[in-house]
């Protein structure tokens, strides 16, 4: 759609040297402890200090339990495989617009509907960084959020003769000091913006029957 800004990959920008030592540390730790060998971690350091975009060091630390904490700025994996689509925006103009599954939500991303909905499930994304804002805006339209039991959320948007609120938890929340943060901001109007915690998405019930 004309006028809608491009499409950026966060995994797809140049790593600095510090990110590069960061990895390398990791890796020291990993091997420390057993977790890789001598061979391992010199094949993995030469891939580590030849890696040019945080894409490449993705797999390095995949199979590492730390491997979220080895660079900040990095996508952060929760649980599932790195993702590589992205989308910054969400339009739903008397109409509807969804993003859910392996999908790879940028540091800030902006949602509107206007007689429409959105629906914005982070359950099973990957965060550009520990920390993304999402501008949710809508009028006489409705924008959902669903975050999962480990997320942090804060909620600072504005309902005008509507609602723009974090909803019951359907789980309990399970939040560590290391858990990504999303900032939702923005404002309905005659409309709602609601955020609220759930369980894993249930696997449809085709795939539970073939075992695909």
């Amino acid at each position: 759609m004309a006028g809608l800004p491009e499409r950026r990959d966060p995994s797809q920008l140049r790593v600095s040297d510090a990110d590069r030592h960061q990895v390398a540390e990791l890796l020291r730790e990993a091997a420390g402890e057993g977790r890789i060998d001598l061979d391992e971690l010199d094949e993995r350091l030469e891939a580590t200090f030849a890696a040019k975009t945080y894409a490449d060091l993705v797999p390095i630390t995949v199979d590492l339990p730390v491997q979220q904490h080895a660079h900040a700025s990095a996508p952060t994996v929760r649980g599932t495989a790195p993702a590589t689509t992205t989308y910054d925006t969400s339009l739903a103009l008397m109409g509807s617009a969804s993003r859910k599954g392996a999908w790879l939500v940028p540091e800030r991303h902006t949602a509107f509907s206007m007689m429409g909905g959105v629906d914005l499930d982070l359950r099973e994304a990957t965060f550009a960084s520990r920390e993304v804002t999402i501008v949710a805006n809508t009028i006489m339209g409705a924008v959902d959020i669903v975050v999962d039991a480990h997320t942090v959320v804060v909620v600072d948007g504005v309902g005008l003769m509507g609602s723009f609120e974090q909803g019951r938890d359907r789980v309990e929340a399970q939040l560590s000091p290391d858990s990504p943060v999303v900032r939702v901001k923005g404002f309905a109007l005659m409309g709602a913006v609601t955020v609220v915690r759930k369980g894993p998405p249930r696997t449809p019930l085709r795939k539970r029957l073939t075992g695909g």
